[in-house]
């Protein structure tokens, strides 16, 4: 009888390619992730619907179980990145954020820490998304500080609309102009832009000063006070640049020009002799 010749068990035509014995091997975890995966895209589908007819209630409740069911295939925060931060406080932005690695990529509502991120002073405003599987990209619009102003003995970083960004640690950004009184933060940056047209004068400033919510008066830092008008006080600011250029009006023993009305110009010099010297708004450098 011929003797049939078989290869040996261990030979390079028995062995299984090295990707189906991987995917032996993982078939029963690839099936449980795929049942998970299809759950999660059934419930993403069916979250649009429910949204439009549920109560609040019932979102948040849907969102957690969602959360849950997506955390078993692996959306859990793994990573925080913050964009655009400059001048937040870190703690503040994360304590207004409420994300820590580990939580459930789709149990976080984005409008809800959205809305707390932009509660946060230094913020205008911020874009918070999800990038899967598991990191949360938050950008940040920040304000920028504009000037400082001081109010009854208090100093407060502004920005240019004249909201307050900051009242603890204004002596960071004492390079700002100094704005003092009611009402000079909503004022304040039609005034220091006129001055910023004029570079010559703008560095000699030591504060602006509103004068009853009406008009400025501008302190030097010779100790000369500049009266401005009420209304048209850009163009008046003009004048005086070109008369100082011309006369050097802040290197002569003036206490005060007065331009408040636009057919004169008022000059009182120091006395010779004053009582006490002429009070200064206080230097937030401190």
């Amino acid at each position: 009888m011929p003797r049939v010749s078989r290869s040996p068990r261990n030979s390079i035509k028995d062995r299984p390619r090295r990707l189906a014995l991987v995917l032996r091997r993982q078939k029963g975890r690839l099936r449980g992730l795929t049942l998970i995966s299809a759950a999660i895209l059934v419930l993403f589908g069916l979250s649009s619907i429910v949204r439009a007819i549920a109560p609040a209630s019932s979102l948040v409740g849907m969102r957690e179980r969602f959360g849950s069911l997506a955390a078993l295939a692996g959306f859990r925060v793994r990573n925080v990145i913050i964009l655009g931060r400059d001048h937040t406080p870190p703690a503040l932005l994360r304590a207004a954020l409420g994300v820590r690695p580990g939580d459930p990529t789709f149990g976080i509502s984005l409008a809800a820490a959205r809305e707390r991120v932009e509660s946060l002073a230094w913020v205008k405003s911020a874009v918070i998304e999800r990038r899967l599987p598991g990191t949360i990209v938050v950008s940040l619009t920040e304000r920028r500080p504009f000037a400082i102003w001081q109010n009854g003995g208090r100093f407060t970083v502004i920005d240019r609309l004249g909201d307050t960004v900051d009242e603890s640690d204004f002596r960071a950004f004492r390079g700002l102009p100094l704005v003092v009184g009611p009402g000079a933060p909503q004022r304040a940056a039609t005034l220091l832009d006129a001055l910023a047209r004029l570079p010559a004068l703008q560095k000699r400033l030591a504060a602006a000063v509103r004068v009853g919510r009406l008009r400025w008066n501008l302190v030097f830092k010779n100790g000369t006070t500049l009266e401005l008008p009420g209304g048209h006080a850009a163009e008046a600011l003009q004048r005086f640049a070109e008369l100082e250029a011309r006369y050097g009006l802040l290197e002569r023993p003036l206490a005060v020009v007065d331009m408040r009305l636009a057919d004169r110009l008022v000059l009182r010099a120091w006395p010779e002799h004053p009582a006490s010297p002429a009070r200064q708004p206080s230097d937030p450098s401190g």
